[in-house]
């Protein structure tokens, strides 16, 4: 069992009765507080002995089915990676690209016909994306986005803008034969045409948004935001081939029979009796399928070397992934508005990710599900721009309610100097809500958004009322440290499963 204690107006500390379990912090006012059972999955989590001095739960926290750990949750450990602390997407992220264009530069009919153009440029469900040749493939899982600006022709200044600089392996050369021993080939197959495909996964869009207000003028302008500013902002993964990365090294139920089928004759052709990781593998993740414990992967093993190959391989093809969608949004613009362009980006970051850091004079894995490195100052030195800024941070609430733009600070330890990637589902149903197509289009149009596609039976779980509010969602994360609010930005078009 445990306690909730009130440390502040945006401050609450889950206390477990049990003196061994790490304590939970979460940064958010009594309104924003989760309603379901993610107290119970914390709790769960924050009683594994790997688990590094305590858990940041961030305004979005929330449970998802089949899920572990609950999304909006930071979990540090030191000598283990634990899987199943991060959801099975690696570097699901966002990206917000920045436009010329300006309130009154385009009407109605043009942003109408440029968004019908994406309905069918960037497709959100389709077997068949943007066909690529094995061999970039290959380039693509180890060195992220550039192999795809250098297909296209593009400048790869965006790489600057991009965490990692579009790749998580860093200066790490990786080579096809490494790809090929942690990897089975069939999914580097299916690769092949799974690119430039937005997903149908929960809340993958793309918006057009219009800089409302500037709330820090000076920081907006280092960033190069100004107000009445048009702005896209991207929110996509890593595609089929980072889930069937991510669930061949993890003790989690398929959700869909694809991924079924798949991980079956995946390990079927790949799992060899006579190396040791792979029996681990067949013999473990079984076992902890349905077990309430953590499977852990120990740092230094043969197992560990390969899942991070796979891991951060499967993470290169969702920077891979943005990149490209960005490239389908310029060639729209140049359709439609007749304007050729090569749109420079604020930042590209990723809110699913397992990644080595210094916190607390320790150098630790840090778990971010759903949430998102925000580096102050101090940490981004020697980054151009983000170190006089601080790490950019995008705040989405819902479809037809505000956004933010915001920058980490120095003073945010108690998350391992992380941020939540929105708002997240509230327990309480904060507007009426839409019982049919029609009542959220018709609510859409009412707060001046236009929504696109939303063919999935899905979307109108993504209506504005099953999200929390954002407002006291920036004061709380503002009064604690975790950002500071750069700029608002409201949805003109949308475009979502």
């Amino acid at each position: 069992m445990y306690k909730i204690i009130k440390k502040g107006p945006f401050q609450h500390l889950m206390q477990p009765d049990d003196q061994k379990s790490r304590p939970v912090y979460f940064n958010m006012s009594e309104e924003l507080m989760p309603g379901d059972n993610s107290y119970d999955k914390l709790l769960k989590v924050a009683s594994d002995k790997r688990v590094f001095h305590h858990i940041a739960a961030l305004t979005d926290i929330h449970s998802k089915p089949g899920r572990k750990n609950p999304t909006g949750s930071v979990v540090a450990t030191e000598k283990e990676i634990l899987p199943q602390l991060t959801d099975s997407a690696p570097n699901c992220g966002m990206r917000l690209i920045k436009t010329p264009f300006f309130k009154g530069d385009l009407s109605d009919k043009q942003l109408d016909d440029l968004f019908k153009e994406y309905v069918k440029t960037i497709p959100t469900r389709t077997y068949f994306g943007t066909y690529f040749s094995h061999k970039d493939i290959l380039e693509i899982s180890k060195r992220g986005s550039a192999p795809v600006l250098e297909i296209f022709g593009k400048s790869k200044s965006e790489l600057k803008n991009t965490y990692l600089k579009g790749n998580m392996f860093g200066d790490q050369k990786v080579s096809n034969q490494e790809l090929f021993k942690a990897i089975p080939s069939l999914f580097f197959r299916v690769a092949q045409s799974r690119l430039g495909i937005l997903g149908e996964a929960g809340n993958h869009f793309l918006d057009l948004l219009l800089v409302e207000d500037i709330v820090d003028k000076e920081t907006a302008d280092k960033l190069g935001i100004q107000k009445n500013q048009y702005v896209f902002l991207l929110h996509t993964g890593s595609g089929m081939f980072g889930q069937y990365s991510s669930y061949f090294y993890m003790p989690k139920k398929k959700e869909h029979l694809s991924q079924k089928i798949i991980n079956v004759i995946s390990r079927a052709t790949f799992l060899k009796k006579d190396i040791v990781w792979h029996q681990t593998l067949q013999k473990e993740l079984p076992l902890y399928e349905n077990s309430e414990e953590l499977w852990g992967v120990k740092e230094g093993s043969e197992l560990y070397k390969n899942f991070m190959i796979a891991n951060r391989a499967s993470a290169n093809h969702a920077f891979a992934n943005r990149a490209l969608l960005q490239i389908r949004i310029e060639q729209g613009i140049e359709k439609i508005l007749g304007k050729k362009l090569e749109l420079p980006i604020v930042y590209d970051m990723s809110h699913i990710s397992v990644t080595k850091e210094k916190h607390f004079g320790k150098k630790l894995w840090i778990h971010r599900n759903g949430s998102v490195r925000a580096f102050g100052p101090k940490r981004m030195k020697g980054i151009k721009t983000y170190e006089e800024t601080g790490e950019p941070v995008f705040m989405p609430s819902s479809m037809s309610t505000p956004a933010y733009l915001g920058v980490g600070t120095d003073q945010n330890e108690s998350t391992f100097f992380s941020a939540p990637h929105g708002t997240g589902k509230s327990k309480n149903k904060t507007s009426k809500v839409p019982t049919n197509k029609e009542e959220l289009h018709s609510k859409m149009v009412k707060n001046k958004v236009r929504l696109y596609n939303a063919k999935s039976t899905g979307i109108l779980e993504q209506d504005s009322s099953h999200y929390k509010n954002i407002e006291p969602a920036i004061k709380g994360m503002t009064k604690n440290g975790v950002i500071k609010p750069v700029a608002k930005m409201r949805p003109v078009s949308v475009l979502m499963a």
